[in-house]
């Protein structure tokens, strides 16, 4: 190849580099740049420069490149394989010198350089001569390596990059002779720039940034390029590198490469990228996205910042804090600047030094954290949805700021035309020109017909427009910044985006001439920027203004003349600008026809005052003589002509529209629309209210039999949903729904043009209403009825869409009650999931009907049903409520605090209650606990439109106790204007908050008081304050006077409230006169700090954790109670009840271990008292009084433990943040008062039975010493017998031994003094026993006793004697007092009689009888007796009780005493064991080997008995725990939870007489009942079995370790081996003392292989036991056996304190003993009590649950024999809680049973069969099991 510099030939093919002058071939570097390949590159050893330049490869714009709009930090680098020459060069000598010692190798060539690689080559210096080469290798800092080798070329990898290398080749010849070295130095390639990435993009500058390479690195050069324009070049030592001054919106290519310090460079990397447009770049600095739209829910989410003081301090925060203030409606909201932390730090360093800097001072400004107001409006605008932009325009016309008309986007030079966000602008104002004076305009912006007046600027202007015109608006008691100006906090900074903006603003007139500025109504535009660069925008105001005015300083004449323009021209300037030119104005004026007053200039002389005022004089000749007025409606068209956008064309706000339309167009009389369209929430549904509330509180039932009353109102509302059902859907409701069921925006544009088009004809029509009301006011006695008329036509006349959505919830509320086949109701069952849909976008829902003071519960249930389905798991709550009188502000509270909008019916407060959902942000909802907060909006208390209806301070009290008991904080709103309302809402809202605390909630309240505006005021109202706190007290104590809680004296007892932090004073709302006034800054602040105290306060909840479904559940249960007068006593929630059922469960859980505990202690105890003081317990010398007293002590640290044990157990539970614990707080002092009382009871129990077992054992004692020594004497007798055998040394037969015992025993037994124990006369004792009880009741009662027999007493069935009172003094009272009477007695006299049996029952399972036993039967009697003294029984049915129950007793415990006696005689004893000792006689005289024989007689005598009893004193307490902890063991686990299961279990079997035995007999039925589950359970399969199996083999097993361990004592006989296990067994066992005693004679075994023997033994004897119980199946025979009866136990358990109700004697099912409020789920008819009409003897239908909610009486014994008011039943039973039938279905179940055995119940009872009301005949079984899992809040 030839050489283009030197034209040598020596190139070869394929080499880029002359071999001798270093050039590059031609053809080669046109390879480089095309293929992009790496070459090579020399340098001479002598020159610093390269030989060549880089080669350079541009990229084509093909190629791919890294947008600025993703992510920066996911930008990536692209290594290019350029085939740019490397700098690196070789230095070699190119011209050595031949030596002596033979020819050197020609030049070195260098064919190939990379980053590691190195690639030699050069000629043989003899080609025709053999050669070898030595190469070698060096560099600095690297150890020289040699190469030998035959080629002529030499590759070397490995190396480093960037790094000199140096090269030696010797030629040796074939002889030795060695050349001279020839060396060459060549830098290896550096490595590029790793991971060159984008790190900041705006629109005019990039920020670069990478990796440092491996190896030696000198700097980088990186170049910047664009198509069409040079390359800018940067070299930098940095790995960072940031190029400024670029073009917007441009695509820009950065290449970057290393150089070495000595030049080479390497190949490069790029990287591609689009700046931002000046639009992206600002949005993207402030953290907003154009295409990822705001939306409103995001803004109002309660989130750190809601509730954060702390000042923007980035540009990202810009937005959200001007949000934030904004949707706070505070004025402030547009002086917001970025405070970073460095500005903070300079302040303080500037406050603090002394050092005086000037130039700090003139350079301070940091231009780059401050963006003009305008570019964040018209930024957030851009970069919200049309719902956002709605709201801030809305909020912003508030604040009384300019709002955008034009909204430009500077990236696509289009605007946008806003006529939805203007559209829900609503204003009021009283224009001059109104013939009425007291009259006033109120109409939505875009469809009022006022003139617009237009100021733009052409050019440059020396005056401030905006700041000019904000004079020009405000009068000077008033200034106010309209506009952004100038001299504003970051007015002065540079506008990025917003130049081309107009901006809209109204004046509107209040009808005072002395404020107004104009007296009519105008529009003011204004447009930002040049109209040179916006003409599109100037034309457009010049085809809609009355009038433009043009600012200038220098005119352009053809721009003005261009435009064509509907609107008077004026031009305003300044004569003092250099700019200025007359000569250009006069032209000007002359083309477009100018007169002198369109021309207005500031001159010298005149100041801005004048010159204001002179502008304002111009306006205002133009407003009036303005014939030219456009609605921004019709402004539209216009926008479209000239290409301007207009934010209403999208698709969705279109068919919205149309949709609306549809709807709304038909309506022209209000009234008669809502009856025709929206029939279902007229009278029928205000009747059905009515109806359901006069159900619950019987008002008008008169002397009607209450059940026949209820069942003709629920008939009637059959009836009524009847005729709701047969309304066919109208069309306007089909409209609707279909309109709402679109998806997304379309659903959300329809709601809010239906809101909008209501509003506007609810306007029209009210303000004629108003006119003929006003007109016949005139002549008020003249037009009574028409006033009246009108009235009730005003009221009526309101429509908005809660009508719509109320009559949507009456649709299904209809169709559910139709048959679930219907087709009907199957097509509106989607209805509750489409509002809860609404409820998460935003809309509020209607909880309470105001209009008919009800709610719909059904819809309401489904519709949360539907919302927790939607938004689970994250459906935890709070509830904010607000409570106040009428127009004192609350919905504008609500609306400030947390930027909502409640439904409000044009023309009239808020009616009923509304509740809405606001999203609490991710990041803070474990902070706050809950995912939403619930903002519930009420009417006004005292309302005057309620004022005068009978039962308006009723629908107050309903009101305020309904939504205090939803909330966790509850505002109370105070005007401060008007005491009296204030003191009537005070007594309201403190019977509520009373109510709450007695079902266990204890809301937090803050009270807000309006329209104080006085710094001071929190001090000086600190009296005010105080006197409140007074009333409030006052308040408190007179309502808990009338709810029947007199402990409650103070507010602070029934609600958290702290007067110094629960009270806030808030200033006015309006800045000013309206309506050009701006809200107060004052009251927007004063809000938001009220709004952060409320979110605290939230925080510090205790109440945390409701979530959707419990909300639900308490608006259910606190609903169906308001609608009952009597609140506290009717409350039934299932909340509360699941609360009180787990804490029920707990505690008897907690319960039954103590039991179970103790039970197994004393059984222990009994057992080491039983084994105290024995013959193999000789060693035992303390006297058994004080091993008494030691258990005493012992039983009394365990009772001590096992109390403690259940009061801190107690105590974690109400800890616990679970399970609603709160809500039982009022129970926590009966459980713990039960828990105390169980102790005592134990503890009582505990110690008698250890007495008894002590006086016991000491009898025994006795016997056992008698025993003895008939047993020595007997042994004594036998030896003898055997050694005279003996001496015969004669062999005997068995007969003749048998002989010979016989003999011997006769005599003996005759020797022997057997004195026959003497049986005590029981009777006697007990008869005692039962003087000593009654010693205090006189001698009348002495008496009685002395001539009663006990042993006669109780012979017969206890009857109530008749003679027992004198009370009754007339014949009506002898004959009903008389009877009701003797009934509720015999009732008692049952029941005690019951519990004693029981009592005497367990008592006989012990050996023998103590005088304890009696004392404990008497000590029940008295507790009982006591118990029901409200009976007043007298001293006579005392003494007859007690002996019927003592004569029992007495008979029962003398048979127990008298077979000790006949089982302990010690002559019987004896001959019960001859058999054995005949045999032990023979095995003695025989010498035979007794080891076998006498194992097994213990095993069998000894041993098997023991661990029977053992095994028969443990399986009681195993099958309770089975019962309680198995399966089905649901059922006794609390009272209620077992009423359940047996009304359950009796409506499965539907048998009459198990219904007659539970009510008539009812503690026998239930111990049948117990018995039978027990029987049930045991029954099936091996349970009972493997129970007595696991005792038999722990038995097993502790006699084999005793044996064991006694064998350990080598020196030990057999008695010293038995008495050894016995005292191992001593605790566990107690072994029959006479087997062991016949047993420990006349044995010779020997005690090892015994004990060998005696292991068999008890191993068979486990065996056989375990097939004994095995095969014993006889569940009932166990069962009588067990010493502790399992059915008594759960029995007990379960039948609690025995209370019945008054009334229907429904059982109490109150957990704990010591509850002081009995209370029963489920009440029954009277009838079924065998009550009947005493004129008819029919049965009674009629239901306490119905009853003490009527206005019907009782008489009972109680009473006198005098009527008394059901309604106030608890002056009578006071301990008795019987709460209202909150349901329909609640009582059901017995009234099924009524109707199904009505007459079996009259035959049974001897009266007639009972009227059944026509709806409980089609009450179904389903029906009656579903209202039992209602009553009972079964889920």
């Amino acid at each position: 190849m030839k050489c283009s510099q030197c034209q040598t030939l020596n190139c070869e093919e394929g080499l880029q580099l002359c071999c001798k002058c270093r050039t590059f071939a031609e053809k080669e570097v046109s390879h480089v740049s095309g293929m992009g390949s790496l070459k090579d590159f020399a340098f001479d050893r002598g020159r610093s420069e390269p030989a060549v330049d880089s080669a350079l490869k541009y990229l084509s714009d093909e190629e791919d490149f890294v947008d600025a709009s993703d992510s920066v930090p996911d930008l990536y680098s692209k290594q290019e394989d350029a085939s740019q020459s490397s700098e690196a060069g070789c230095q070699g000598d190119t011209n050595p010198q031949p030596t002596d010692d033979g020819p050197f190798p020609r030049e070195i060539t260098v064919h190939h350089i990379s980053t590691d690689c190195v690639s030699l080559g050069w000629d043989s210096p003899e080609p025709s001569m053999k050669w070898s080469y030595e190469v070698t290798l060096s560099s600095c800092g690297q150890k020289e390596s040699l190469r030998e080798q035959d080629s002529n070329t030499a590759d070397f990898e490995g190396l480093r990059p960037g790094t000199e290398y140096i090269f030696n080749v010797v030629c040796v010849s074939e002889s030795g002779v060695r050349s001279k070295a020839v060396t060459l130095s060549c830098y290896t390639m550096p490595m590029p720039p790793e991971k060159l990435r984008i790190d900041h993009v705006s629109s005019d500058s990039v920020c670069l940034s990478w990796h440092h390479p491996d190896g030696e690195v000198g700097e980088y050069h990186v170049t910047c390029s664009r198509d069409g324009e040079g390359t800018r070049e940067e070299t930098t030592a940095s790995n960072s590198l940031t190029f400024s001054s670029l073009r917007p919106g441009v695509k820009y290519t950065f290449r970057a490469s290393t150089l070495l310090k000595t030049g080479p460079k390497s190949q490069f990397v790029a990287v591609y990228v689009h700046t931002k447009t000046v639009l992206e770049s600002l949005l993207l600095d402030l953290g907003l996205d154009f295409i990822e739209k705001l939306t409103l829910s995001t803004v109002l989410q309660i989130n750190e910042k809601t509730i954060s003081g702390e000042p923007a301090h980035s540009l990202t925060d810009l937005p959200w804090y001007f949000l934030k203030r904004l949707m706070m409606v505070n004025v402030t909201a547009r002086s917001g600047k970025c405070v970073t932390s460095v500005d903070e730090a300079n302040c303080d360093a500037s406050f603090c030094s002394s050092d005086f800097d000037l130039e700090s001072l003139v350079g301070n400004l940091d231009v780059k954290n401050m963006v003009n107001p305008l570019d964040i409006v018209t930024a957030l605008f851009l970069s919200s949805n049309g719902f956002l932009q709605q709201e801030m325009t809305l909020k912003m016309s508030m604040c009384q700021f300019s709002v955008p008309l034009l909204l430009p986007n500077c990236d696509s030079d289009q605007c946008t035309f806003m006529l939805w966000a203007l559209r829900d602008i609503v204003k009021k104002y009283r224009p001059h020109s109104l013939n009425d004076p007291k009259g006033f305009v109120e109409n939505r912006v875009v469809l009022s017909d006022l003139p617009m007046v237009s100021f733009v600027r052409l050019g440059d202007c020396s005056m401030s427009k905006s700041q000019i015109l904000n004079k020009l608006l405000s009068n000077p008691q008033q200034y106010h910044d309209t506009f952004v100006h100038h001299d504003m906090e970051c007015g002065d900074s540079p506008r990025r985006i917003s130049n081309g903006l107009v901006e809209i603003s109204w004046y509107l007139p209040c009808g005072n001439k002395n404020i107004d500025i104009f007296g009519e109504p105008v529009a003011v535009a204004n447009l930002r920027g040049d109209i040179g660069t916006f003409e599109t925008q100037y034309s457009f105001l010049c085809q809609t203004s009355a009038a433009v005015f043009v600012f200038f300083d220098n005119l352009d004449y053809s721009l003005l003349t261009s435009q064509h323009t509907k609107a008077q021209l004026f031009l305003v300037g300044n004569p003092q600008s250099p700019n200025f030119n007359v000569d250009v104005l006069k032209k000007t004026a002359s083309g477009l026809n100018l007169k002198k007053n369109n021309i207005i200039l500031k001159t010298k002389q005149m100041n801005d005052a004048d010159f204001v005022k002179n502008l304002r004089n111009t306006v205002s000749d133009v407003i009036k003589t303005c014939k030219f007025k456009m609605q921004l409606e019709k402004m539209s068209d216009v926008a479209h002509e000239l290409g301007i956008l207009v934010d209403e064309d999208c698709q969705e706000c279109q068919t919205a529209k149309q949709n609306a339309f549809a709807i709304t167009s038909n309506i022209k009389d209000t009234f008669l629309y809502k009856e025709s369209q929206l029939p279902l929430q007229g009278q029928i549904w205000k009747e059905l209210a009515r109806l359901e509330k006069e159900e619950c509180r019987l008002r008008k039932a008169g002397d009607k039999n209450i059940e026949m009353y209820k069942s003709e109102l629920q008939t009637k509302k059959t009836l009524l949903r009847k005729k709701q059902a047969e309304c066919d859907m109208s069309d306007a409701m089909t409209c609707f729904i279909n309109a709402i069921s679109t998806p997304g925006l379309e659903r959300s544009y329809f709601l809010k043009w239906m809101r909008m088009n209501l509003d506007n004809l609810s306007r029209e029509s009210l303000s004629g209403l108003r006119e003929q009301y006003k007109d016949k006011c005139q002549n008020s006695s003249e037009n009574k009825e028409d006033i009246k008329a009108l009235d009730k036509q005003i009221s009526n006349s309101s429509l908005g869409t809660e009508h719509f959505l109320r009559e949507m919830g009456q649709l299904y509320e209809s169709s559910v009650s139709l048959p679930e086949g219907e087709v009907s109701r199957q097509q509106l069952l989607h209805l509750p999931k489409l509002c809860a849909e609404l409820l998460l976008d935003g809309y509020p829902l209607e909880l309470v009907d105001g209009d008919a003071s009800n709610i719909p519960l059904r819809w309401v249930t489904d519709v949360l049903h539907e919302l927790d389905a939607l938004v689970k798991p994250k459906n935890k709550i709070m509830v904010i409520t607000v409570l106040g009188v009428q127009s004192t502000g609350k919905s504008t509270l609500l609306n400030t605090m947390f930027g909502v909008q409640f439904a409000v019916s044009s023309g009239r407060c808020t009616r009923g209650a509304f509740m809405l959902l606001i999203k609490v942000k991710e990041d803070f909802k474990k902070q706050l606990d809950c995912d939403f907060v619930v903002i519930i909006d009420t009417e006004g208390l005292k309302s005057p439109e309620l004022a005068q209806l009978d039962d308006s301070h009723e629908h107050d009290n309903e009101l305020a106790t309904l939504v205090i008991g939803l909330s966790d904080i509850t505002i109370i709103n105070i005007a401060m204007e008007n005491s009296t309302e204030m003191k009537d809402i005070l007594q309201i809202v403190v019977h509520a908050f009373l109510r709450m605390k007695e079902v266990g909630k204890k809301p937090k309240c803050q009270f807000v008081h309006q329209n104080v505006s006085d710094v001071s005021a929190h001090d000086k109202n600190m009296r005010d304050r105080k006197l409140l706190l007074e009333q409030l007290n006052e308040m408190t104590q007179a309502a808990a006077m009338m709810e029947n809680k007199e402990g409650n004296k103070n507010f602070t007892d029934v609600m958290e409230y702290n007067p110094e932090t629960g009270n806030w004073y808030i200033p006015g709302l309006w800045h000013g006169n309206p309506p050009m006034a701006p809200v107060n800054a004052g009251y927007s602040e004063t809000v938001y700090e009220f709004k952060r105290n409320i979110v605290q306060a939230l925080r510090e909840c205790k109440t945390s954790g409701n979530n959707i479904m419990d909300f639900l559940e308490w608006t259910k249960s606190l609903w169906n109670s308001v609608k009952y007068e009597n609140f506290i006593f009717s409350f039934r929630n299932s909340l509360v009840a699941d609360a009180y059922m787990r804490l029920c469960t707990e505690f008897n859980k907690w319960d039954w271990s103590f039991k179970k505990h103790m039970y197994t202690w004393v059984t222990n105890a009994e057992t080491r008292i039983s084994n105290h003081g024995t013959i193999m317990n000789d060693s035992q010398t303390s006297d058994i009084q004080d091993f008494l007293a030691n258990l005493k002590s012992e039983a009394s640290t365990e009772l001590s433990n096992w109390e403690k044990t259940i009061l801190d157990n107690l105590t974690k539970y109400y800890e616990q943040t679970e399970g609603h614990v709160y809500l039982v707080e009022a129970y926590r002092e009966d459980f713990s008062n039960t828990a105390k009382s169980l102790r005592r009871e134990m503890g009582n129990s505990v110690i008698n039975q250890l007495e008894a077992a002590v006086e016991i054992r000491r009898g025994m004692s006795n016997l056992e010493a008698i025993k003895k020594s008939h047993t020595a004497k007997l042994e004594e007798k036998v030896l003898a017998l055997i050694k005279d055998c003996k001496k015969s040394k004669k062999n005997k037969s068995d007969e003749e031994l048998d002989k010979d015992f016989d003999n011997m025993w006769d005599i003996t037994v005759r020797e022997l003094s057997f004195k026959k124990l003497s049986p005590k006369n029981i009777g006697e004792s007990v008869s005692k026993a039962l003087r000593l009880n009654l010693q205090q009741k006189g001698s009348s009662v002495h008496q009685k006793i002395h001539h009663s027999n006990l042993n006669q007493c109780g012979l017969s069935p206890f009857k109530v004697p008749e003679n027992l009172f004198d009370q009754c003094k007339n014949a009506f009272n002898n004959f009903f007092y008389n009877k009701d009477y003797i009934r509720e007695t015999q009732v008692l006299a049952d029941s005690i009689i019951d519990a004693c049996t029981l009592l005497v029952e367990k008592e006989l399972q012990h050996s023998n009888y103590h005088d304890n036993y009696i004392q404990e039967v008497l000590h029940v009697i008295d507790d009982r007796l006591y118990a029901s003294r409200n009976l007043k029984t007298n001293a006579n049915f005392e003494v007859y009780l007690k002996l019927h129950i003592c004569g029992n007793a007495s008979r029962s415990f003398q048979k127990m005493h008298e077979h000790f006696i006949e089982v302990n005689d010690p002559c019987r004893c004896l001959h019960q064991y001859k058999d054995k000792y005949r045999a032990d006689f023979k095995d003695l005289f025989n010498k035979r080997d007794q080891c076998q024989k006498k194992a097994d007689e213990f095993t069998l005598l000894c041993l098997k008995p023991a661990v029977e009893a053992s095994v028969k004193e443990s399986l009681g307490i195993d099958i309770v725990d089975e019962m309680l902890t198995g399966k089905d063991s649901l059922q006794f686990s609390t009272r209620s939870f077992f009423q359940y299961s047996i009304l359950k279990d009796l409506l499965s079997k539907s048998i009459f007489e198990n219904y007659v035995s539970y009510i008539s007999t009812y503690e026998n039925f239930v111990k049948k009942w117990i018995l039978d589950q027990i029987k049930k359970r045991f029954s099936k399969g091996s349970k009972m079995y493997e129970l007595e199996e696991r005792h038999v083999k722990a038995n097993v097993k502790k006699i084999t370790e005793a044996i064991t361990k006694a064998q350990t004592d080598k020196n030990n006989n057999l008695g010293t081996f038995v008495q050894n296990i016995y005292k191992e067994l001593e605790n566990t066992l107690v072994i029959p003392k006479d087997a062991l005693s016949a047993f420990m004679i006349l044995n010779n075994a020997n005690h090892e292989q015994f004990a060998d023997w005696l292991t068999t033994s008890v191993n068979e004897m486990g065996k056989t036991l375990s097939e004994k119980f095995q095969n014993d199946d006889d569940i009932e025979k166990k069962l009588k056996k067990l010493r502790i009866k399992p059915q008594n136990e759960l029995f007990t358990r379960v039948f609690g304190c025995g209370e019945q109700c008054p009334f229907c004697k429904a059982p109490c099912e109150a957990g704990g003993q010591a509850h002081t409020d009995h209370h029963a789920s489920i009440h029954r008819p009277e009838g079924l009590g065998q009550y009947r009409w005493s004129d008819s003897t029919k049965l009674v239908t009629d239901i306490c649950t119905s009853l003490v909610y009527s206005d019907k009486e009782f008489i009972c014994f109680h009473t006198n024999g005098k009527s008394h008011p059901f309604k106030t039943y608890r002056e009578i039973f006071p301990n008795w809680q019987i709460p209202a039938d909150s349901s329909i279905q609640a009582s059901d179940y017995w009234k099924y049973v009524m109707a199904q055995f009505n007459k079996q119940f009259a035959k049974e009872y001897d009266a007639l069969p009972a009227d059944i009301p026509t709806t409980w005949k089609i009450i179904t079984k389903d029906q009656a099991e579903n209202s039992l899992k209602e009553s009972f809040s079964m889920k």
